[in-house]
Order: C-alpha cells, then structure tokens, then sequence
C-alpha cells in the first residue's frame, strides 16, 4: 500500500455543481441526471456551501427520488439553497494523504469533502472512494 498517495489519485475531477442563486430544483435535477449524492454550491469559483442527496430526502421525505413527486415539491420552491446547504464545508486539498482524508471522514459526521487548491473548486471525494482505493489495496 502506498501510505503517502494523494487525493488527487482518487478524486472525482470533473466536479458537478450548482450556483448559490439556482433552485433546489436544479439541485435534484442534477443529482438525479448524474446519479451521485452531494454536489458543492458554488459563488464563481468559491465553494460556500454542499448539498447531499440526504440533505434533500429529509425535507421531502425521499418522495422526489422514488417518483412520488407532489406536494414535497411545493417545499422545493419555498426554501433556498442556502438555507439547505452545509454552509462553508472542511475542504481538503488535492496533496491531501488519502489516510488522513480517511481519517477525517472517521472524525467528522459527513461524507463528502470538495477538494479546493488556492480557493478553486478541483474535485471531490466521498467516502465510498475512499472505501474502494482501500480495498483495490487486497486485489
């Protein structure tokens, strides 16, 4: 195993996002269309805020991702990216040593770290790249 490998190895590059001014609607356009589970919030280049696919669930009560759409959809309207999101989320760079990028998904309560060099958005990593680096380490 490479103890001293960087995020950069297993991060996500090509990053999809979502302006601070769109909708939540948007937000659950694109998590849906990408199929992944948290998407940073963006102002031009800065990361101001995260999103994960929980975070939706629990305002509509997962109705939005089984097809049940209805009135859940009327909170989508009513409430505003920014009071959904995580507002400045713990960011990593991508020199980052993937064990201690582990390590703070051990520490922390979330599963999603974007990946910022010099105030600009590069990547995220999720816990489950984490989990699947390691286990490439047994094949």
């Amino acid at each position: 195993m490479k103890k001293r490998e960087p995020i950069s190895h297993i991060m996500t590059k090509c990053v999809v996002t979502v302006n601070e001014n769109d909708g939540l609607r948007k937000v659950v356009e694109k998590l849906k269309k990408h199929n992944i589970r948290h998407i940073p919030i963006v102002r031009g280049k800065d990361v101001v805020g995260i999103i994960s696919r929980t975070d939706i669930n629990r305002l509509t009560l997962g109705a939005l991702f089984e097809a049940q759409e209805g009135a859940d959809e009327a909170i989508l309207d009513m409430l505003t990216i920014a009071q959904v999101m995580t507002s400045k989320p713990k960011t990593i760079s991508s020199d980052t040593i993937i064990k201690d990028s582990a390590q703070i998904f051990v520490n922390e309560e979330f599963h999603a770290l974007p990946v910022v060099n010099n105030g600009e958005l590069k990547g995220i990593v999720t816990t489950t790249d984490i989990l699947k680096y390691f286990l490439e380490q047994y094949d």
